[in-house]
């Protein structure tokens, strides 16, 4: 009798970055994707903010997609008849909300050298910003445990799953690292090292939403200059979300041109709208319901 497999927690930047995937051999055996840091999954378990879910189906035969974002990126899935609990799941669901979700990965390559992946999702379930804060640290301990991997790997001279096993490895890690440096080759660690810590920073008092002083000039004279950038960007995402939740005169999110124009009034300028709306978007805090529009959160 085949063990169920382990469900992974990896990140979306992770996840939709991978493009080796194992096919099992024999009708019931398991296919895996290898991520670039090693993850062989099958299953996964992911948590965060689900913003669209649309039937692309008919009433008698749904077929839902729906997006979730992490503080990385964007997780997608595609749910019908043969996952029948969490496709009644979706139908149910009105976005935005926070979504626990256990699924299998799932590719698609429309042609050689071009791969899609998303999640056939098994079970979905909402769930409150603790249990979404919690799976952020223990993905991002996950994460780090597969870098770490990944640079004894390199030291060794060949590397081998076998060794990083005595060191402490699981099996699926070891075995899952040796072949990601076979296919993707000197990975940059560092990038998915900033990804954690920038994922980190989502469980961070002042990210939930702390007072802000109504001028910028009365940050303490004492603060340094990178403290005073922060505090001028906290105040400045304060005040865009405020714009975006008083031109949401509708319920269906607020027109970018009017953010634009409310935001110009506020002095902000298009480049500079630009990046405060990506680190709301980046923090899970806005979305777009739809093409030029977003709502809050």
């Amino acid at each position: 009798m085949m063990s169920r497999e382990l469900a992974w927690r990896v990140f979306a930047a992770e996840f939709s970055s991978s493009r080796l995937e194992l096919k099992g051999e024999g009708d019931k055996a398991p296919s895996h994707l290898v991520t670039p840091l090693g993850a062989m999954i099958n299953r996964l378990f992911v948590v965060g903010v689900l913003t669209d879910v649309d039937n692309i189906g008919t009433g008698e035969e749904p077929l839902w997609r729906a997006r979730i974002q992490d503080p990385t990126g964007t997780f997608y899935l595609s749910s019908g008849q043969y996952q029948p609990e969490a496709t009644a799941a979706l139908a149910k669901i009105q976005p935005p909300k926070f979504v626990a979700v256990v699924g299998k990965a799932r590719t698609y390559s429309p042609e050689e050298g071009t791969m899609y992946v998303s999640i056939r999702p098994e079970k979905v379930q909402v769930v409150d910003i603790t249990t979404r804060d919690h799976w952020v640290l223990e993905t991002s301990k996950a994460t780090l445990r597969r870098i770490d991997g990944m640079e004894e790997a390199r030291d060794m001279s060949p590397p081998s799953a076998e060794e990083l096993v005595k060191l402490g490895y699981g099996p699926a890690l070891a075995g899952g690292v040796i072949r990601a440096m076979e296919h993707y080759g000197n990975v940059d660690l560092d990038r998915y090292r900033h990804m954690v810590s920038d994922a980190l920073k989502f469980l961070l008092p002042e990210q939930s939403g702390p007072e802000v002083p109504e001028e910028v000039s009365d940050i303490p004279e004492e603060i340094d200059e990178e403290d005073a950038d922060e505090a001028v960007s906290v105040d400045k995402e304060k005040l865009v979300l405020g714009i975006i939740e008083r031109m949401d005169k509708t319920g269906k999110g607020a027109s970018w041109d009017d953010i634009v124009s409310e935001a110009g009034k506020a002095n902000i300028e298009r480049d500079e709208l630009d990046d405060v709306t990506n680190s709301l978007l980046d923090k899970g805090l806005v979305y777009e319901p739809a093409l030029g529009r977003m709502k809050i959160i």
